[in-house]
């Protein structure tokens, strides 16, 4: 069964979806489904750090080229803040590349790898965003079209890209915007209050951070995918977050998906039934902003 609820206040939408499904619940925050698809168009560096080197992991659209204006999409893979891999959303990144949108899954450093903190996470998150707003002529995108999305903790590093202030790299360029024009986000960590996931590693700055905590008139249009049995976001989390969003008149959508667990949205997993489904609803949201081509052939 199906279940749907819409509230529209002005300047605002709200799109509720429940999906059944009989797989039993798995969760596993720290540890993103293996990737699945083809390889990036090519790989590219954005930031250097010290000795680190963070690339962009990159899905051009067919026949695209230098001097085109195309929407873009930075992706941030889940992990915790702590792992992870650019290789978790490259199915996510051939999808929208095959939509016409430029789609590039990001490194970004971690505490494994870095032994860094969520505030560096956000740094680079917004030193992506950054990177392809100035770079757009040569790399072919319209700067005012881009777009950043991710996964679990990557959600929590894209919507904080477009909410908090502050955790600006020194290197980067502050004239350049590092808000994104829309978030694509799947069970994004966005509360990091007290109680919410992930609130020890932030204890000391989670009202900075914290992308719940810093919703304001002008967020960009957001899409949210849950399931309904995660175990790291509650969906009361989601639902108020929601209400927040449409407090301020935000354009937001938020779907959600009986039985199922944190991390359902994976080409791996269910048969890649949610990843098909979740990205027709993705593709759909930025063809209605704007930020995609219409799908003609579809």
């Amino acid at each position: 069964m199906t279940t749907m609820n819409r509230f529209l206040p002005a300047l605002s939408l709200v799109l509720v979806l429940g999906l059944n499904a009989a797989e039993p619940v798995t969760a596993a925050a720290a540890a993103p489904v293996a990737d699945a698809g083809p390889p990036p168009t090519r790989i590219i560096p954005y930031k250097k750090v010290g000795d680190v080197e963070l690339m962009l992991h990159v899905f051009e659209p067919p026949g695209h080229k230098a001097g085109d204006r195309a929407p873009a999409i930075v992706l941030f893979f889940g992990g915790a803040w702590r792992g992870g891999k650019a290789s978790q959303l490259y199915p996510q990144c051939a999808h929208l590349a095959s939509r016409g949108v430029w789609a590039a899954s990001a490194e970004y450093r971690v505490k494994t790898l870095h032994h860094t903190t969520p505030a560096e996470c956000v740094k680079d998150g917004k030193s992506a965003v950054r990177y392809l707003r100035s770079h757009a002529a040569e790399l072919g995108l319209d700067p005012a079209r881009i777009a950043a999305g991710g996964a679990s903790a990557g959600g929590h590093v894209a919507a904080a890209t477009a909410t908090v202030s502050g955790f600006d790299e020194e290197t980067d360029d502050p004239a350049v915007s590092a808000v994104p024009a829309a978030l694509v986000l799947f069970n994004p960590v966005y509360d990091n209050g007290p109680g919410g996931w992930g609130h020890e590693e932030v204890a000391a700055y989670w009202r900075e951070i914290s992308p719940m905590h810093n919703i304001r008139k002008g967020i960009p249009p957001m899409i949210v995918f849950l399931g309904r049995e995660d175990k790291h976001i509650p969906v009361a989390t989601a639902q108020k977050f929601q209400h927040m969003m449409c407090a301020v008149g935000a354009h937001s959508e938020l779907h959600l998906y009986d039985g199922m667990e944190h991390g359902f949205f994976n080409a791996t997993k269910h048969d890649g039934k949610y990843f098909r489904d979740t990205m027709q609803k993705a593709a759909g949201f930025l063809v209605s902003l704007g930020l995609a081509p219409p799908d003609r052939g579809r």
